[in-house]
């Protein structure tokens, strides 16, 4: 066998006759030259940000667990065409969506293999979908680039938990690139938020999902608008592998849902609402018939939305089932399930904010101590009072009620798939304290 040395390759290597040399882990680019290769790619604006800005000190693993090389988080953005995105055709909206991710991921993906020619180490996420879905119901994303243009200043997050740009406001699409190289100078948030606080998307949000007071009901976003996506999609699927017939299913799924199902398996998930982006008036290049006519703003923009006849998607017992009738009698709800179903206890503490429904918890105050055995052992404490929520590891403060619970036997309860009677009669789980307290505890987390 021929030595690695004589290989022509290893040869021209050494030679420098074939390859670029590698920019190596001390290179640092000019920022504005960084800026201008971004923008002749296609983005409509871009900051960076260093690995150790304290804003993403909690992203910090995952994406040294993606890229080990990142010294700097490239973030940028891409323009979404506004009136598709505000028409009340969701088609029409969701290929505008569709093919501004597209553009995204196009962009960051040409920024990489330039900097690559160069012999700079880069690696581009996704922009959103595909996602590493091994991991769900947790963090599916390699990297949350909401955070990442914050931090970078390319603008705020609105009351819709939506990054708002200064210029182009909510009509954008976020994407970031992992580069292995520092840059000249790096990016600041922004000392003021573009949100005009108009709270029209609290007004449009056909689920209730955002409040007047900025509290956000991540669940009841999650269950309507990704409806045909993640856990929703296995939902339906459940829904098939459950009916006897075909006259059982159509009586579970109307036609109209099984070819929207069709739809996004075949052209891409569809968003069933996103009406906070369309009603948006902020940004410098979107406000102004906002202020020079409000009335026809209304009109022609937030009305079409808020008046449309359509099924809204709801866990049963959520504030959003509560909600949409009482709002808007003419949108027909739908009881679903969310298809959120933790595979671990720590991804079951990690989840409990996101399904609190604090309608459900009005009167409720109540310590709550789970102890957990078996498989995966774990302590929290679950505090709801006025309507809020604290979830903490370990046991403090004095428990109004103790849960001491087999982690497997938990799981299958919260998957429906173990009655909590039987696992209290098999003492896998066992209660001090009052069962109702228990019984309120699970109105406050349907699923």
């Amino acid at each position: 066998m021929a030595r690695l040395s004589e290989h022509p390759t290893v040869k021209r290597f050494y030679e420098g006759t074939s390859v670029l040399p590698d920019a190596g882990s001390s290179s640092t680019l000019d920022a504005g030259w960084l800026r201008t290769l971004c923008l002749e790619a296609g983005a409509d604006d871009v900051g960076f940000i260093e690995i150790d800005r304290p804003e993403i000190a909690d992203q910090h693993r995952d994406i040294l667990a993606a890229f080990p090389r990142t010294k700097t988080l490239v973030s940028l953005i891409c323009r979404m065409n506004r009136e598709p995105i505000r028409s009340p055709a969701r088609s029409v909206a969701n290929l505008e969506f569709h093919h501004s991710g597209d553009r995204v991921n196009e962009v960051a993906r040409k920024i990489v293999a330039t900097l690559e020619r160069r012999g700079i180490r880069a690696l581009n996420p996704a922009m959103g979908f595909p996602m590493e879905m091994d991991r769900f119901p947790g963090r599916v994303w390699v990297v949350s680039h909401k955070p990442v243009a914050v931090a970078a200043g390319l603008g705020q997050m609105g009351i819709h938990r939506n990054v708002i740009h200064p210029k182009f406001g909510s009509f954008i699409l976020l994407g970031t690139i992992l580069l292995d190289a520092k840059v000249t100078a790096y990016g600041r948030s922004i000392d003021y938020n573009p949100c005009v606080e108009c709270k029209l998307c609290v007004s449009a949000c056909p689920v209730g999902a955002i409040e007047p007071d900025g509290y956000f009901n991540f669940s009841a976003c999650y269950t309507h608008n990704y409806r045909e996506f993640m856990g929703g999609f296995t939902d339906w699927v459940e829904q098939i592998a459950d009916s006897e017939s075909a006259s059982a299913y159509r009586r579970k799924v109307t036609d109209p849902e099984s070819v929207s199902m069709w739809q996004s398996l075949s052209f891409g998930a569809n968003y069933k609402s996103a009406y906070c982006l369309a009603v948006c008036p902020a940004g410098e290049h979107v406000i102004g018939p906002f202020l020079t006519d409000r009335k026809a703003f209304l009109s022609e923009v937030v009305k079409p939305l808020q008046q449309k006849v359509e099924t809204v998607y709801v866990v049963p017992g959520s504030d959003a089932e509560g909600y949409v009738p009482r709002r808007f009698p003419h949108k027909r709800t739908k009881r679903v399930s969310n298809g959120v179903r933790p595979r671990s206890i720590r991804g079951f503490l990690n989840t409990i904010p996101l399904a609190f429904q604090r309608n459900q918890a009005e009167n409720l105050d109540a310590i709550y101590h789970f102890t957990f055995t078996g498989e995966e052992e774990a302590k929290a404490t679950i505090h709801i009072r006025k309507q809020s929520l604290e979830v903490n590891d370990g046991h403090i403060g004095a428990a109004d009620i103790h849960i001491t619970a087999d982690s497997r036997t938990w799981l299958g309860f919260l998957a429906k798939e173990k009655s909590i009677v039987w696992a209290i009669l098999r003492r896998k789980i066992r209660i001090k304290g009052s069962p109702r307290l228990l019984l309120a505890f699970g109105t406050c987390f349907p699923s």
